[in-house]
């Protein structure tokens, strides 16, 4: 039976039990999709970042294509299902990484499954992520419909949706954002993860993000919340890749009155006790999101042999 090496970081946190929990194995080299499935089960955190070196990344059929240019491979999964892209989790693994020395400050070419993206770390261990050039869809949704998924009045759809329209927007994971009029009605949001559950399904997204401009903190652009049933998570608390997909979608729709702010700071995770910060960059090429990362837990994990069925023991 294998021990290896397991975290739980804190992304998008300037301190522990804060942001969004990611489990993070830093050797993951070796191991099934069965055993990773049964980690990240085990740790329980809403994803779990898999990190092996560029030697082992693949073109995606499962066979190594040798790209040299790669340096690090991850892998995504939920409690419950393989996820494959997560901002929050790679922010962890490489504030992770940064905080004990093992990669210094510069880029790095990661593969995911939506292909490979860069990953940077500022000298302060800001980590930065790039994501794909975000693609935005308007879509004609029935907001009563929405408003009963998310559990708020509807009126606090209507209020914003002339100007701010309801759409799928992704930079690899797509989400349906929704805008909401003020902070109050999103923070009374009770969502009914079934029929979020059955939206995502309708417009093939992972979740639903909802936000206001109505912040808490005069110096943040939006507050944002995002339920995420369909992967197994009732509510993320800060969440990377829809905030890269919401920085697209509010340059799509023209949000901003004059000139676009040259940084997006999306604050979530009030609502749940896990507040945290998320920095958006939205450039030609692509959108950049990111922040810092703490280590809450440090320890080690024992993995039964792949073809037991025993269970994981933390």
């Amino acid at each position: 039976m294998e021990t290896r090496r397991a975290l739980l970081v804190d992304a998008f946190a300037a301190e522990p039990l804060s942001g969004n929990a990611a489990g993070v194995l830093l050797d993951a080299k070796g191991l099934s999709d069965g055993q990773l499935a049964a980690v990240a089960a085990e740790l329980g955190a809403s994803e779990t970042a898999f990190l092996t070196d560029g030697d082992g990344a693949t073109d995606g059929d499962g066979a190594a294509d040798g790209d040299d240019a790669v340096d690090d491979r991850l892998r995504y999964f939920s409690p419950t299902t393989e996820v494959d892209l997560c901002g929050h989790a790679t922010i962890a693994t490489y504030g992770a990484l940064f905080a004990e020395g093992t990669v210094d400050g510069g880029e790095r070419t990661v593969r995911t499954n939506v292909g490979d993206v860069t990953v940077a770390v500022d000298d302060d261990g800001t980590v930065w992520m790039r994501q794909q050039a975000p693609s935005v869809e308007v879509v004609d949704v029935d907001l009563d419909r929405v408003a009963a998924a998310l559990g708020v009045d509807p009126a606090a759809l209507r209020d914003v949706g002339a100007d701010l329209p309801v759409a799928v927007a992704s930079t690899g994971l797509p989400f349906l954002v929704v805008p909401v009029n003020f902070l109050e009605r999103l923070g009374e949001a009770d969502p009914d993860d079934e029929a979020v559950e059955r939206l995502s399904e309708e417009f093939d997204v992972a979740g639903v993000y909802a936000f206001t401009f109505d912040a808490l903190d005069a110096e943040s652009t939006l507050h944002g919340r995002a339920f995420v049933p369909s992967l197994g998570i009732s509510e993320d608390p800060v969440t990377g890749t829809a905030s890269g997909a919401v920085g697209g979608y509010l340059r799509h729709v023209a949000a901003f009155d004059g000139d676009e702010p040259d940084e997006l700071r999306f604050e979530q995770g009030h609502f749940v006790d896990r507040p945290g910060i998320v920095r958006v960059d939205v450039e030609s090429d692509g959108v950049r999101v990111g922040g810092r990362a703490t280590v809450a837990l440090d320890g080690e994990i024992r993995i039964p042999d792949d073809e037991d069925d025993e269970i994981i023991e933390a």
